[in-house]
């Protein structure tokens, strides 16, 4: 990664990391949960390689970035604002937005809120989903039950306190390739596909884990920064969940007039490449494309597979 730079913007001060020569249209990089900036380590230095401005943040709550400690300064306003501001701070008018995760959210959300700042969206395992005809963590207490990863973060306090208690072992935890595909996943009993992370944690030994794909360097880096920032700013992303949906009701249910990738994770079992099948019906211009074999973390697990779906998707929608 290069150095970070810092910016005032939106009420923060917000960390970023610049590479690439400053011309054509930037690509911004954001970030899921447990990550940052870092998680894209190998496409900052691919697109920068390849000729391309590319711009990794850390989002608020998360790295060298503030952490506000408001509840509401984590809701889809001040999320999508940042972005926004970032853009304003390095005097750029469109962008493309890549996302995963979280960050996927996030940029599926920028046309619906910002339509004039993008260029175009590149989803990376989060597929776009228009407004739900109901509050989202009561659909996920009625699928999953209440102790749902996503519900059992609504909580105050009990989340961050699990996860911040070993930080190293909650990144190991959560950075693991899949055990079995989506398939394997969805024929398992109800009762083991209540994606109950947390008692997972509780149960996990990290003592040579044959899941683990990061080398002990990477996960040193993301180690240090949550045992530094704690983990309650990413949480109170989630808990801004029924916020969000509550504010959305005027927003579009359709992004138009703007070119879209969806990179989609063949053995993602909380995001699995089936959520996307109808996102043809939903976006005017979209491309998709599988990444065989990686699970959620896919930037990481199957770095090369992923820049070149970028880099051939930006060569063919934003030539140099």
């Amino acid at each position: 990664m290069p150095q970070p730079s810092f910016a005032t913007i939106n009420g923060i001060r917000m960390a970023y990391y610049e590479a690439g020569p400053r011309q054509g249209v930037p690509v911004v990089l954001c970030h899921g949960f447990p990550e940052f900036s870092y998680s894209w380590r190998h496409q900052v230095a691919a697109l920068a390689a390849a000729g391309r401005w590319v711009i990794a943040p850390d989002q608020r709550g998360y790295g060298l970035t503030d952490r506000p400690e408001a509840l509401q300064a984590y809701d889809m306003e001040h999320l999508t604002g940042d972005l926004v501001g970032l853009l304003d701070h390095l005097g750029v008018e469109k962008a493309v937005f890549c996302g995963h995760d979280w960050g996927g959210i996030i940029v599926w959300a920028m046309p619906l809120l910002h339509p004039t700042r993008c260029a175009g969206i590149i989803g990376l395992n989060t597929p776009f989903v228009p407004r739900l005809p109901v509050d989202p963590i009561e659909m996920f207490r009625h699928a999953y039950g209440d102790e749902m990863y996503i519900v059992h973060f609504q909580k105050p306090g009990v989340a961050d306190a699990q996860l911040g208690a070993d930080p190293g072992k909650t990144i190991r935890f959560f950075m693991r390739a899949p055990a079995d595909g989506v398939e394997a996943f969805e024929a398992r009993p109800a009762e083991r596909r209540s994606l109950a992370l947390q008692e997972g944690l509780a149960r996990y030994d990290p003592a040579n884990d044959p899941l683990q794909f990061l080398r002990p360097e990477e996960l040193a880096v993301f180690t240090e920064s949550f045992e530094r920032t704690g983990f309650t700013g990413g949480i109170n992303w989630y808990r801004n969940f029924t916020r969000n949906w509550e504010r959305s009701e005027h927003l579009p249910r359709r992004i138009d007039g703007m070119p879209c990738l969806m990179i989609m994770a063949e053995h993602d079992v909380v995001l699995p490449p089936s959520l996307c099948d109808r996102m043809g019906e939903q976006i005017e211009d979209l491309e998709k494309v599988l990444i065989e074999g990686s699970g959620h973390w896919t930037q990481q697990e199957k770095p090369a597979e992923v820049n070149t779906a970028i880099l051939d998707w930006l060569d063919r929608r934003f030539p140099a």
